[in-house]
Order: C-alpha cells, then sequence, then structure tokens
C-alpha cells in the first residue's frame, strides 16, 4: 500500500485589518512545541490565569502577552516577525525609538520622562487570542490540509449537524420496511 502525504509550500496569510502577516508554510512538530512550551512557562512563571484578569499585576500581563506575540512569531516569515514584534517608545505622540527586546525597551523609556512602551503592531487582544487559536489549529494536528490531487487522500470530513435516528413524519409513509 502506498500513500502521498502533500506539505504545504505556500505561506498561510492572516489578513488584519489590512495588515498581511504571512506565517510559514509548514512548522516542524518540535519547533512548534518547543515555543509552545516556552509560552506556558512563562505564563506559569508570572502566574497570569488568563480567564480572570483582575486580580493581575498589569505588568504580569503584559509579559505573558508578550510571550504570546513571541510565540506567534516564531511561526511567522521574518518580515511579519519584525513588524508584529516591534515595540515602539513613544513620547507625547512621537515615537523616540523602536525595539523588538521588552526590556530593552522599558529601560529606555524608564530614562525618558513620560515616555511609554507601545506594541509597533497595536491589535485587540481578541485579535492575538483568535491567532493563537489558528496558529495551533494549523500548526498543532488540526486544520486544513494541504489540497493534493493524490487519489489516495483521505475522504472528507462529514458535513456539520447531527445525524438524526429517527424518521421524519413526511417520509415515514414512504420507507420500505427493512431498509
Amino acid at each position: 500500500m502506498r500513500r502521498s502525504f502533500a506539505l504545504n509550500t505556500q505561506p498561510h496569510v492572516a489578513d488584519i485589518g489590512g495588515t498581511e502577516l504571512e506565517f510559514q508554510p509548514e512548522v516542524m512538530g518540535d519547533e512548534f512545541m518547543d515555543a509552545y512550551a516556552e509560552l506556558r512557562d512563562a505564563q506559569k512563571a508570572k502566574g497570569v490565569d488568563l480567564g480572570n484578569l483582575t486580580d493581575a499585576d498589569p505588568k504580569d500581563v503584559r509579559r505573558t502577552a508578550r510571550a504570546l506575540r513571541l510565540f506567534l512569531a516564531r511561526q511567522m516569515l521574518e518580515e511579519s516577525a519584525d513588524l508584529f514584534l516591534q515595540l515602539n517608545v513613544v513620547k507625547d505622540g512621537e515615537t523616540l525609538q523602536t525595539f523588538h527586546d521588552l526590556d530593552e525597551a522599558e529601560e529606555f523609556a524608564a530614562e525618558h520622562e513620560g515616555a511609554r512602551v507601545v506594541d509597533g503592531l497595536r491589535l485587540p487582544t481578541r485579535v492575538i487570542v483568535e491567532l493563537l487559536e489558528w496558529v495551533v489549529e494549523l500548526y498543532g494536528g488540526g486544520g486544513n490540509r494541504p489540497t493534493t490531487s493524490s487519489s489516495a487522500s483521505s475522504t472528507p470530513s462529514r458535513q456539520a449537524g447531527r445525524r438524526g435516528t429517527g424518521v421524519s413524519p413526511s417520509r415515514a409513509s414512504t420507507r420500505t420496511p427493512g431498509r
């Protein structure tokens, strides 16, 4: 028996309000799991429960959000990762300097009274979470399989919905016994 497996060769694209972030066509399982473990460890280290942020320290939440961005960026192509990880130190609406390391950005901001660190690509938290879910689906074992012309491809999944076991009243009279 022979079975062919196709690999994605084109980047996955997340279009976020007209900004396109390109993700690697394929990510090796160990690389994905290593990045995911780092994300999980960063979250645990700060003790941030993303389901309950009411008692969380804002600095810890920011560090956890940064770890999430780092995880996502590891799955992206270089140019998209660079844009996604950009941090700007801003004062009075003016960008003083751009960084990719949060510690360096915070240190620079501390040296300039009234300056603060903001993400270069500002996104609502819900979009970051949706990106995480999408990436886990893409590379974590679920999601879309690449299309192939192979006759050995898996059969398509059933359509959504519940398969009924009852007989509808309108069809009951046309049903043949034993079928």
